[in-house]
């Protein structure tokens, strides 16, 4: 990265809260999008919020068109794509967990157009970061597209999803404590940019997840507003720094690898947080209080309750 370039792509508006659905046609005209919007769901996650979502924008007298998508893979991105060059929105509306944020972030980056995040489930960052998870590309990791100019999470939604979706927004919350470690050990061997307010921005939330984990229980909205304050400050982070550096370390690297060595066993924030666990282990830092933590939360802290067994991670 320059130094001397640095751009900070971050959230205009930012609404966390109990039926704030509600305000999607008032923060989409505040921020000048009036005419048509493109919906990107799955066919679930329409039924849960985006049908409303659509309701609410067609009622304020806006044009509203519905895509709906069953993956992350670069075929899905540019099959939105088509339809954003067909239907030609203002502005594209990702509504979901991450597959579908994902898929709408990344289809609409790429066709010049803002994203509003309005989120189904609080299982990871990417409700809020500037970074999209797509498979299809040269290696299963992840790609840079755009920040969301609007977060739109709405706690009645979010708290009608599994609490093992909340459980892995911890585990990927807390996975900031080896990300930054990884950051700032890159920057003391390789001399990669490392930027300290990014760092702290991820280390403080997941020290506040950490230090409220008591909170966060199934049917808590309190809790649930405190991991989503979290995760949104996780994405901000890697707006900031301009990467994914303050969010993704090697315990991001242990899911991956997991991923390919025993797919769709366990969520990708459970993953993490083992990774959390394991990785300081390996070269004799705290972990502990991650573990300790994690158990409080409900979390996988082993191989075993990943699903898989020790030699797979080994």
């Amino acid at each position: 990265m320059s130094l001397k370039h640095h751009r900070m792509q971050l959230p205009r508006e930012v609404i966390v809260g109990s039926g704030t659905i509600e305000r999607i046609p008032e923060v989409s005209k505040r921020l000048g999008f009036t005419k048509s919007t493109l919906i990107i769901a799955g066919s679930q996650t329409y039924e849960i919020a985006g049908k409303t979502a659509k309701e609410l924008l067609e009622r304020e007298g806006m044009e509203v068109n519905t895509f709906l998508v069953k993956s992350a893979t670069l075929k899905d991105v540019q099959a939105v794509e088509e339809k954003i060059k067909a239907f030609k929105p203002q502005v594209v509306l990702g509504v979901g967990g991450g597959t579908k944020i994902d898929v709408a972030k990344l289809s609409s980056a790429r066709q010049g157009l803002p994203f509003i995040s309005v989120p189904t489930t609080a299982s990871h960052d990417g409700i809020a970061s500037p970074v999209s998870s797509i498979k299809g590309f040269e290696k299963p990791y992840s790609v840079m597209a755009q920040a969301p100019i609007a977060i739109i999470a709405d706690t009645n939604i979010i708290m009608q999803a599994p609490y093992r979706f909340v459980v892995s927004g911890c585990g990927d919350v807390i996975a900031k404590f080896t990300a930054v470690k990884d950051w700032k050990l890159a920057h003391e061997e390789k001399n990669e940019y490392y930027g300290e307010y990014a760092a702290s921005l991820a280390l403080m939330s997941a020290k506040l997840v950490m230090k409220n984990a008591k909170l966060i229980k199934p049917g808590n909205e309190e809790g649930l507003r405190i991991l989503l304050e979290a995760l949104i400050s996780c994405g901000v982070s890697m707006s900031i720094a301009g990467s994914s550096r303050p969010c993704s370390g090697s315990e991001h690297l242990f899911s991956h690898a997991l991923d390919m060595v025993k797919p769709n066993h366990a969520m990708h924030g459970e993953q993490c947080g083992v990774g959390t666990i394991m990785i300081p282990r390996m070269f004799g830092a705290d972990w502990k209080r991650v573990r300790d933590t994690l158990k409080m939360l409900s979390s996988p802290t082993r191989a075993d309750e990943l699903g898989v067994e020790r030699e797979d991670i080994l």
